[in-house]
């Protein structure tokens, strides 16, 4: 299903995961990992473009992408946390006046009804952005203004655009409310869990 506005598409995946023990990345659902399944739900929303943060030294993640239509953005100083990457990013897209989609790879019950619900959203809302509802408050995945994404560049440390969809007049952003996107995967409980609820592959 092809949403109705253009829009670009960031796909956050140079972190670490240093509290799960392995990169949560290359955790499968399906058989097939989670990075290409997040790329693969992005690129059916069909962004004019579609940029892939990974870090610099993760062959066996751009392996895993390798036959996905996007563009990979090597990011070398990973260790900054969120910021750096976004910036990239955003840097690229500094001339685009198109909505951008943003979201990670370690929501394991997302689906592609959720990303064009956001964009849908998000064209209505006064701000131009939409994001899941986290506890009443924005988070991951979201929808941002090309306004908004240009706020990326004074961000610092391990902190994304949350604290700036946060700071917008709650009337005038669109939160979307999915308590399955609630589930991310942060360390081994959280990763326990999805295999419980089949979002994630048993090790054999």
């Amino acid at each position: 299903m092809r949403t109705e506005a253009a829009h670009d598409c960031i796909l956050l995946a140079a972190g670490a995961s240093t509290r799960l023990g392995q990169p949560k990345q290359l955790l499968r659902r399906q058989g097939e990992t989670l990075i290409h399944r997040c790329a693969r739900l992005a690129r059916a929303t069909q962004p004019q473009r579609l940029l892939i943060v990974v870090a610099t030294a993760a062959a066996n993640i751009r392996a895993a992408l390798a036959n996905v239509d996007a563009e990979l953005i090597e990011n070398s100083d990973w260790q900054r946390g969120l910021s750096g990457s976004l910036q990239l990013a955003a840097l690229q897209l500094a001339t685009s006046d198109r909505t951008c989609l943003l979201l990670g790879c370690d929501q394991p019950a997302l689906e592609l009804a959720h990303l064009n619900a956001l964009l849908s959203a998000s064209a209505q809302a006064a701000s131009g952005c939409a994001a899941l509802s986290h506890q009443g408050m924005a988070a991951l995945p979201a929808a941002v203004s090309p306004q908004l994404l240009k706020t990326a560049s004074a961000l610092q440390g391990d902190r994304g655009l949350r604290d700036t969809l946060r700071a917008l007049p709650r009337e005038s952003i669109a939160l979307l409310d999915y308590p399955e996107l609630q589930r991310d995967i942060d360390d081994e409980e959280d990763l326990a869990a999805a295999v419980r609820a089949g979002w994630i592959d048993a090790n054999p």
